[in-house]
């Protein structure tokens, strides 16, 4: 597998071109070392990778602020030679760290910043590195990227639903599809294609998150109660969840939940979609849904479907504000009759796309045809897993109507 994936391009051109500094922010073990050394190897910078979990780099960088780059063997000494600083946010002064190594040496030095930790929540008016970076979100592997061969990143938005209207769907596409199911996006588990590999790596990986990062990150300290919550999740996963039912299921007040969510969202084991009202009456406001990174213990398969097109729409949205389309965002709809859809994505807070995500399905689900109605988005899409009575795109009563491996194939 080729490490630059679909990110290469933008993040290359927004180093040559803008001269800022690039943020890749991204899940734990998403690819994002892998990708940054290699963007390293094509500008001829390999030895410029620093790791603050290393101790020798840890040492270096702590040491030498104002010119650690160039004490490594065989460092550039000319030119503008890329650097890669991972996991730099556990620095506890990362930010000012980050800030004097761009205002001092910005115009010499092409910066690469990776981390898990969310890096983008700092992305503010107020913060001292606002108007010196750029960020981009690397996800795991989505079905789009593996049937183009990795580097392939989303159309734009006006080229991506002209895509749809004539699907190309790859060969073999559903077996990706299968294996994205089955094996998760994330690329130890996903290419070896070994179900016991896959096991292990689940451990290990739950186990770097809530354990090692949240130390690391947070001042949480009660592991043994955070695990049991990330049991309790992929049973919640596609309905608005309570918080204060979770509260009472742990023992726990409402706060700490809350804390413990958003503790997990910025390290990347969830993500929050949150109720949409717009100027529609009677709807849902308050509770968000919540989906993992890695769907793979969700049992109800209607959920774990609707999770993996989440996971789908999450780089989609990620990819078009990125790349400065507009501001995209995620959301869903529901009302106080439980009329829902599953998600919408806004444009510069205007509904753009209303999509529904059905397991199996042949006719178009009633409360899609409700809300497009009283929304009106650009496109409305019925998203099918196992399609009945169709099998390619089409489109009834203004509704487009498209089997999963064509859709999905897209992002």
């Amino acid at each position: 597998m080729d490490g630059i994936r679909y990110l290469g391009p933008e993040v290359t051109r927004s180093l040559d071109e803008e001269r800022k500094m690039v943020l890749v922010a991204g899940p734990r073990q998403v690819g994002k070392t892998t990708f940054t050394r290699r963007l390293l190897d094509e500008a001829g910078t390999p030895q410029l990778y620093f790791n603050w979990d290393v101790e020798e780099h840890r040492r270096l960088l702590t040491r030498h602020q104002e010119d650690f780059w160039t004490r490594r063997e065989s460092a550039p000494s000319s030119g503008r030679p890329r650097i890669v600083l991972d996991e730099i946010h556990k620095f506890p002064r990362w930010k000012r760290f980050l800030k004097g190594l761009h205002d001092g040496h910005g115009a010499g030095l092409e910066i690469l910043v990776t981390g898990s930790g969310r890096l983008d929540v700092f992305q503010r008016g107020g913060d001292s590195l606002f108007g010196r970076y750029n960020l981009y979100r690397l996800h795991p592997f989505t079905l789009g990227e593996l049937a183009s061969g990795y580097r392939n990143a989303p159309a734009d938005p006006s080229q991506f639903w002209k895509s749809l209207e004539e699907p190309t769907a790859a060969r073999n596409v559903q077996r990706l599809l299968d294996d994205l199911e089955r094996l998760t996006g994330f690329p130890e588990p996903l290419f070896s294609g070994s179900e016991s590999r896959f096991n292990r790596w689940r451990r290990s990986h739950r186990t770097l998150i809530l354990r090692e990062d949240l130390r690391d990150l947070t001042r949480i300290r009660d592991i043994g109660l955070l695990d049991s919550l990330a049991m309790l999740l992929p049973g919640k996963t596609g309905s608005p969840i309570s918080m204060n039912g979770l509260a009472e299921d742990l023992g726990v007040n409402f706060g700490t939940v809350k804390n413990w969510l958003d503790a997990m969202s910025r390290l990347y084991f969830l993500f929050t979609v949150k109720p949409f009202s717009g100027k529609l009456a009677r709807t849902l406001r308050v509770a968000p849904k919540v989906y993992l990174f890695d769907p793979t213990g969700i049992e109800n398969p209607g959920a774990k479907f609707e999770n993996l097109v989440a996971l789908h729409l999450l780089k989609l949205v990620n990819a078009w504000t990125d790349r400065g389309e507009g501001e995209y965002e995620l959301w869903y709809v529901r009302d106080r009759e439980k009329r829902e859809a599953d998600f919408l994505i806004t444009e510069n807070r205007r509904p753009h796309a209303l999509i529904e995500a059905k397991l199996s399905a042949g006719e178009i689900d009633p409360s899609l045809l409700y809300f497009k109605e009283r929304l009106k988005p650009r496109y409305t899409l019925q998203v099918v897993r196992n399609p009945e009575g169709f099998s390619r795109t089409t489109t009834r009563s203004g509704v487009i109507l498209s089997p999963a491996v064509e859709f999905l194939a897209l992002i």
